[in-house]
């Protein structure tokens, strides 16, 4: 006969045997259970009376009762957000929680179906649901429907559990007319749609032979090996037990058959067992591990398997939109079976119902395996109302349903049903791109009429009707697109198909007249088309018009070129009044106020004229020092904009000579050790002391090296040098964090001399859907008060307001929340809203990509010739090197600047052309007061 092992799962196989037993003697179990019910609840209530004190009744029932009108009033208040929005997920979470809590069994199980209809529900809340479900028929005995509710739940995801509960609830339905039967039946099912998985699927097969073993008879003997010799033929982890368990139960043996197949799925067990252990070890949402197992899975090419591997990676990500598109995508052009194909691409849209791409692939899809036309039509009607968050995925959608609707339609019959209805369905698109899309989105999403046109094409070629045709390309064209060229031919080429030379003639010369971009292009095409068709009338008339239209559209273009470089000039002086203005200002401030440190600025800047003079002697010599020449530059420049992370500024009276042993030089400067701190505010008092405070915790630092103006104004970055390499990884960890409400960037250290397309760009500029941008907020609107604005749209993350450089807010702000569902909902209520009196605009963040290429981005331009200076080039302030006095020769006698004559000036120069000249005479005669 045959024997079992010990070894098989004592749980699994306790449980069908008692199910068994319970099947058979359900009248038993049911007084048992009633009387084991009684016995509870009068010990429950005894141990109640025991542990409560007289004097804490009225307290606790006062509590309680405080308790449950929150949670109604809480209940309330979710049934009113529902019912303004019914697709708001964490919503339908939060009420099943608490009517679950309230012990509303029935009003639980409305709420459950109203989310069942509109998502598709986790393995947790089924499972919830078929328990209550369970529970709730041993008083109202009603099978039917609990199978009915076990087949929806079995459809949503893949999940072994749910199918093994479905499996253990009909075992106790065995003592009905064909129970059996229906058992198995569910666990062949089980098996089908689980068996594969890898790490689960050996639960279901166990099962399925405790279930085979509890009814064992004579019979049943084949049937258990057929199961044990199907399981062994799959790969599934710790499958050598299972063999084990088979060789102990067979007392025949193994056959040679059984063999060859377990060791080849052993082999595959192997290929698969880094991919499973890679799972197991990863974090959630494992994208990268699950798209490295389907590549190696589509590769093999077991459709089962691939199709598993799909389900197991969608289970975990469901909200992934990509990963459907991938999975309907294999489905249709490679397995094609229709319940499997519809299903599957059903269950994405409800996942992802704001993705256009997943309902225009499922409207694909039903029309591919000849589903009715009602079912099509309401599958359009749910993608309208899913909430896209672009104008243009409403066009596609429409577009996608005409095609269908297109196709249905037999053009050979002069009229029929379908034809009007694919006529009413246009005429039905172009008023929700007006009334619905435009007011929505502030556009129509369709500039270009895409929609018209097709239709205009479908009534010239299909329908004959040109007149129709021309009426909707006169809408075209006063919509905006008649200073197009291309539109003008796209007309004239439907015209010349199925039109007739008049008409032709006749939006060529209106095409001449109104066309702004390319009127160069529609007048040769209106020339050529008179050369060919034409009398010599029409040919002198086209040559007049075009040659009028040119000549005018030659001056207009002249005239704007003028006007711009008249603007441009004007902007120049405005720009050199500005400066001149400013420049005197800061001047008269200087003598004013800081008349010390003017002085100083000379000192220093007399110190390092006397240094790079003299380095330029030692050029002349051959002796070229590149680091004291980098000094120069720098501080005869703008002092602290391009000085290395080493270079410290002279201090007063320092001179020229070469740093001594100790100083703070520029070979010093350690990139390793060092972090970059950028985007601090300008108004940052003592940042030295700031910076040192909140980044002492990483480690040991050398020194820090906050960046100053030449007016000593803080520039909003700095430097930091650590003693140790291992403190930058943790400087790096404080990237950020914010100080004094404005986030400073850590950034490694990197010498742009060395590495000078190193960027470090810290936000996004792709789409980012889980993120809001929102426009046009007042200025005295706070983080806490965006936050209580936005938190009743779902979990917020962050709240990032943005400023300018003095801290003054811009009236922007971006908001990211946990999911992008919660962001698509915010985008829906906000946009248009008023706070404090001003009316906000909300979007999708998709920030525009930063022009690099553009001056002053910090990236070169393309390479052009320029003028060569020297071997330095032209000098950074734009500062003659020649004292004014050389220059100024030929002044009156009287005119006297800075305390010197112009003869005084003459004279010096006749005498600096007779004698030659030291370093240190061009420095007096340039600081000469």
């Amino acid at each position: 006969m045959g024997r079992r092992a010990d070894s098989t799962d004592g749980n699994i196989s306790n449980y069908l045997k008692v199910a068994v037993i319970n099947a058979e003697h359900t009248q038993l179990q049911d007084m048992e259970e009633d009387v084991g019910m009684e016995e509870r609840e009068m010990d429950s209530e005894d141990n109640e009376e025991e542990d409560m004190g007289e004097e804490n009744v009225d307290d606790e029932e006062d509590d309680s009762s405080e308790d449950e009108k929150e949670n109604e009033a809480e209940i309330q208040r979710l049934e009113e957000q529902l019912s303004i929005n019914a697709f708001d997920y964490n919503c339908h979470v939060d009420l099943i929680k608490l009517l679950k809590q309230e012990g509303e069994l029935f009003s639980l199980r409305k709420a459950r179906q109203r989310m069942s209809e509109l998502f598709p529900l986790t393995e947790e809340i089924w499972l919830d649901w078929l328990k209550d479900e369970i529970h709730l028929s041993e008083e109202e005995p009603n099978r039917e429907k609990l199978y009915e509710l076990f087949e929806r739940a079995v459809k949503d995801y893949i999940c072994p559990d749910i199918w093994l509960e479905y499996a253990q609830y009909s075992i106790g339905g065995m003592g009905l007319p064909g129970g059996i039967d229906k058992v198995r039946s569910i666990f062949e099912r089980a098996v089908t749609a689980v068996g594969l998985h890898m790490t689960k699927g050996q639960m279901v097969w166990e099962a399925y032979r405790e279930f085979e073993n509890a009814i064992f008879s004579t019979l049943q003997l084949e049937r258990i090996h057929t199961l044990f010799r199907r399981q062994l033929a799959i790969p599934l982890m710790d499958m050598d037990a299972t063999y084990a368990e088979f060789e102990a139960w067979s007392e025949q043996g193994v056959s040679d058959t059984i063999k060859h197949h377990y060791k080849k799925a052993l082999q595959q067990m192997e290929k698969c067992k880094p991919f499973e252990e890679s799972l197991l070890a990863a974090e959630p949402p494992k994208m990268a591990e699950y798209q490295n197992y389907i590549d190696f899975e589509l590769k093999e090419g077991d459709p089962a398997r691939i199709q598993i591997i799909f389900e197991r990676t969608l289970a975990e990500n469901c909200l992934v939109p990509d990963m459907w598109a991938k999975y309907n995508t294999y489905l249709d052009r490679q397995l094609k079976i229709k319940d499997l194909v519809v299903s599957t691409h059903d269950r994405a849209v409800r996942n992802c119902p704001w993705t256009m791409g997943l309902w225009k692939s499922y409207l694909l899809a039903l029309e591919r395996h000849g589903a009715d036309h009602q079912t099509i039509s309401d599958v359009f009607e749910k993608a309208l109302s899913a909430g896209f968050i672009q104008a243009t995925d409403y066009v596609e959608i429409w577009q996608a349903y005409l095609d269908y609707l297109r196709r249905r339609v037999d053009f050979s019959k002069e009229s029929s049903k379908e034809l009007e209805e694919l006529r009413g369905a246009f005429a039905r698109s172009l008023d929700y791109m007006k009334q619905d899309v435009e007011e929505r989105f502030g556009e129509s999403g369709d500039p270009s009429c895409i929609i018209m046109q097709i239709w205009a094409k479908i009534e010239a070629l299909h329908c004959k009707n040109m007149q129709k045709a021309r009426e909707l390309w006169d809408t075209i064209m006063t919509k905006g697109n008649a200073k197009y060229a291309n539109m003008w031919m796209e007309y004239y080429n439907l015209e010349r198909s199925y039109g007739d030379s008049a008409h032709c003639r006749k939006a060529l010369h209106r095409a001449v007249q109104c066309t702004s971009d390319y009127p160069e292009h529609v007048c040769e095409v209106l020339l050529t088309f008179e050369r060919v068709e034409g009398s010599l009338e029409d040919w002198d008339l086209a040559v007049q018009k075009t040659e009028t239209r040119l000549s005018r559209v030659n001056e207009q273009r002249v005239a704007v070129k003028e006007a711009n470089m008249a603007r441009q000039e004007e902007d120049r002086a405005e720009q050199r009044r500005r400066a001149k203005s400013d420049k005197k200002a800061q001047k008269k401030m200087g003598k004013d106020v800081h008349a010390g440190e003017k002085r100083k600025a000379q000192q220093d800047y007399e110190d390092n004229w006397n240094n790079g003079t003299e380095q330029a002697s030692k050029r002349h010599r051959g002796d070229e020092d590149q680091t004291i020449e980098e000094q120069m530059e720098t501080e005869t420049g703008l002092l602290g904009k391009n000085a290395p992370p080493g270079f410290k500024k002279p201090q007063q009276g320092a001179s020229a000579a070469p740093p001594k042993q100790g100083d703070d030089k520029p070979e010093l400067r350690s990139d390793d050790n060092s972090v970059f701190i950028s985007n601090l505010a300008y108004t940052l008092e003592e940042p030295e002391a700031k910076l040192r405070t909140m980044f002492e915790p990483c480690g040991p630092i050398s020194q820090i090296r906050p960046v100053f103006s030449t007016k000593g104004t803080f520039k909003g970055y700095c430097y930091i040098q650590f003693e140790s390499v291992v403190s930058v990884s943790e400087a790096l960890k404080l990237d950020r964090q914010e100080m004094e409400n404005r986030p400073m960037f850590v950034s490694p250290c990197v010498d742009k001399n060395k590495n000078p397309d190193f960027k470090v760009f810290k936000y996004n500029t792709s789409i980012e859907k889980q993120k809001i941008f929102i426009s046009g907020l007042p200025f005295s609107c706070t983080k806490k008060q965006l936050e209580e604005v936005c938190s009743s749209y779902g979990t917020i993350r962050d709240v990032r307001l943005v400023t300018y450089r003095s801290g003054k807010p811009k009236g922007l702000a971006y908001v990211e929340f946990a999911e992008e569902t919660h962001a698509s909902q915010a985008v829906l209520k906000m946009d248009g809203t008023v706070i404090d009196g001003n009316t906000i605009s909300v979007a999708i963040s998709n920030p525009p990509r930063r022009n690099m290429d553009k001056p002053g981005s910090g990236r070169p331009l393309d390479p052009i010739p320029r003028q060569v200076y020297g071997a330095r080039g032209k000098g950074r302030t734009q500062l003659s090197m020649v004292p004014r006095s050389l220059h100024r020769q030929n002044l009156p006698a009287n005119n006297v600047e800075n305390g010197t004559s112009a003869a005084a000036s003459a004279s010096t120069s006749a005498t600096a052309e007779t004698k030659s000249l030291s370093n240190s005479d061009f420095a007096r005669m340039l600081l000469n007061k």
